[in-house]
Formats: C-alpha cells, structure tokens, sequence
C-alpha cells in the first residue's frame, strides 16, 4: 500500500468510504447495509491491507457509531485517519453564534460516536458552510480537532477554498468521466499549497459500472463515451474499474481515493487494484482525449433527479 504523509499524517493511497456501513447507498448496491458483524470484519480486513484513512459523516446513519465501535474493539482508535463531517446547516442562522453552536454540537457528537477526544480531521460536509470556517478554527485551538477542510462539488468554490489559506484538506469529485477540477487547474492549487486532496465518485456512484441495461435514461449518454474507455481498457488488459482506479492514483496532486464497499471481497479487489499503481502516462492521455465535455447536470448526482423529472 502506498502511503502519503500530509499534515503528520501517515495517509493510505486508499482511504475507506463508510457511507455504505451506515445506511442503504449507491445506485449500484444491491446488497445493502451489511450487519455490525460485517461491518467490522469490512474494517479489519481494510486495516490489515494497509488501508490507514476513513471517510465518514454524522449524516451517514450508523456509520459513526459503527467505526467508533469496531476501532475499539480492534484496537486501533489511535492509530486510523478518520475524516468525518459536520450535519448540513441552515441556510441562514440569526447569528454567528446559533451557527457555532450548531458546529460545535455536530462536532461533539462525532467525537462521542467515534469514541475520539480529538477527531483527525473535519470537513464541512457542503462547500457553502465552509463560511463559517472559523468556527472549526476555534475547535482546533480547543482541541477537538487536528485539521478542517470541506467537501466540495464545484471548482469555482473549491478555488476560493484553497485561496483561503484555512482548508487542511479538501474532498472532492472526479473520475473518468469528470475531468471539471482538473481543468480548473483544482489539483495543481491544492499540490501548490500542499492541502490534501481526497477523490471521491471514483466508480461515479456506481455509474461507471453499472450494467447498460441497468442505466437509467436520463445518464443514457454516459454510454457511448463509457464503452470507449471500456475500449481503451481491453486494449491496455484490464477492465474498467481498474481503469477508474489507476486513472486517479496517476493524478498529480492526489492525495488518496476514496471507496466505499460493501462486502469484504470488494475491500480485496480495491486494494489489490490500488497495488498495480497508476497508469502509464500515454494512456492517462488517451483517457482525457476519449472524454468529451458533459452536461454538469450529468456530472451531479445531486442533480440526477431533475434530469430524471425533464
């Protein structure tokens, strides 16, 4: 397993999604949330690989409690990376005050849950709360927190971010179909400033892989462009999650990939495909050459349901 050290931290190329240990999620998941038992036989199966860092949200269900749990039970609280994010805000609160409560109550539950005093790393789970920065600041100097960041879904806001000089660590969308934040020129910035940056969407929520027939009609588009990669992969012996996976590890600037699993046989395949390392230059190339530019509607899975509704 490679690892990148950002911040004191020793960060496994392959950081652990665990929205899935925590509720039903993906437009590809047929099994659904797997069990306590399962759970921590997924976690302790992404430890033993090498797998040091873990992606979580006090909006993903159980997914807290389960990691808190089972890091106690195996014994490694204190050794994991967990990045963990702050509840939605209102849109609007009456004060800055009522706004750093709601932060901090967020906050303090997720170190309860995870069974941390001090929680390795925050983010704001939208990048339209990342306004209230400061507050997370303040629970640094508290100690409740190491670094702060924000979860993000459009490079114009991203680059404000960076530009900040306040992000540790920014999470962040891209993957063989969505080459937004590159061209914005996301990833030489974050490089430049030595913010990590975390990729996650890697499969395109499951998009990627989805069977054809499977494929709603309104992300139909997606399948031409999808069967050319497919083409570039069985040219290069592979398939294409491989692809998706070596694609971002050769991205410059990347800090770890983010997956979610929901089986201990997809943690295997992961780190197994995170082992055979980026792709070649040439066919990083021939990569971006076979995406044409799509709708951004297309690229926002928050979107989905108004293209579905048009």
């Amino acid at each position: 397993m490679p690892y990148t050290t950002i911040h004191q931290y020793h960060i496994s190329r392959l950081m652990l999604g665990t929205v899935q240990l925590g509720l039903p999620y993906g437009i590809a998941n047929t099994s659904g949330q797997p069990d306590y038992g399962l759970a921590k036989e997924i976690l302790a199966c992404a430890w033993a690989g090498g797998v040091t860092a873990f992606d979580t949200a006090a909006l993903y269900g159980e997914s807290e409690a389960v990691l808190g749990r089972a890091f106690a039970e195996l014994g490694i609280s204190d050794e994991v990376v967990v990045a963990t994010k702050v509840r939605h805000l209102a849109e609007e609160f009456a004060s800055v005050t009522e706004a750093s409560a709601a932060i901090t109550a967020s906050v303090e539950a997720s170190r309860r849950l995870l069974r941390m005093d001090c929680l390795p790393l925050v983010l704001f789970h939208r990048e339209e709360d990342f306004r209230y920065i400061d507050v997370l600041l303040e629970l640094r100097a508290r100690g409740w927190v190491r670094q702060v960041g924000a979860s993000v879904t459009t490079p114009p806001a991203t680059k404000a971010i960076l530009a900040s000089g306040k992000a540790d660590a920014v999470q962040l969308p891209t993957h063989l179909l969505d080459p937004r934040f590159l061209d914005a020129g996301v990833f030489t910035a974050a490089r430049a400033r030595g913010t990590a940056l975390f990729v996650r969407s890697v499969y395109f929520q499951g998009l990627l892989l989805l069977p054809e027939e499977r494929v709603p009609a309104h992300l139909a588009a997606v399948l031409p462009v999808r069967r050319a990669l497919q083409a570039l992969a069985s040219d290069a012996g592979m398939a294409l999650d491989e692809l998706a996976v070596r694609y971002v590890l050769g991205l410059e600037g990347m800090t770890a990939l983010l997956l979610g699993v929901e089986t201990v046989a997809q943690i295997r395949a992961n780190l197994a495909l995170v082992a055979r390392g980026p792709l070649e230059p040439s066919l990083m190339r021939a990569v971006r050459a076979a995406v044409p530019v799509l709708p951004e509607e297309m690229l926002m899975p928050n979107r989905w349901a108004e293209r579905a509704e048009a």
